[in-house]
């Protein structure tokens, strides 16, 4: 269990692996994003974060960051996909689009009509899992 910011923090910088693997209260997590925004995606990365800190980054002004976000499997089926289907980014779009737990029907929600490469990939994409 990982108790502090601080101690999340020693963790990363020393590529401890309880950094990616150990739990912590939702107030640490939220600790960690205002005091370290710098390790958002080192949060993001962590196996057991809870998902409200997912909803939370995943609005986030950052694209990187709510990109890491789409790339988390645990938000399949959820609303942070829906909301990221249609993010501003189409790197956003396209980080949810290669989310490992996405079936066609999920791919086929991510909005495309801003970006003809984006709409490249999602075809891609789809015929690739139909092999």
């Amino acid at each position: 269990m990982i108790f502090s910011a601080d101690e999340f923090k020693l963790l990363r910088l020393s590529n401890d692996v309880r950094a990616s693997h150990d739990e912590a209260s939702v107030s640490v997590w939220f600790d960690v994003i205002r005091l370290y925004p710098e390790l958002k995606s080192w949060v993001i990365h962590n196996k057991t974060i809870p998902y409200e800190v997912l909803e939370h980054l995943a609005g986030d002004l950052d694209n990187d960051i709510r990109g890491h976000v789409a790339r988390k499997r645990k938000i399949h089926k959820t609303p942070i996909f829906d909301l990221l289907a249609l993010d501003k980014s189409e790197d956003v779009r396209h980080s949810l689009a290669w989310n490992t737990k996405n079936t066609i029907e999920d791919v086929e929600k991510i909005r495309t009509e801003d970006s003809d490469w984006l709409t490249e990939e999602l075809n891609e994409i789809k015929k690739n899992k139909k092999t």
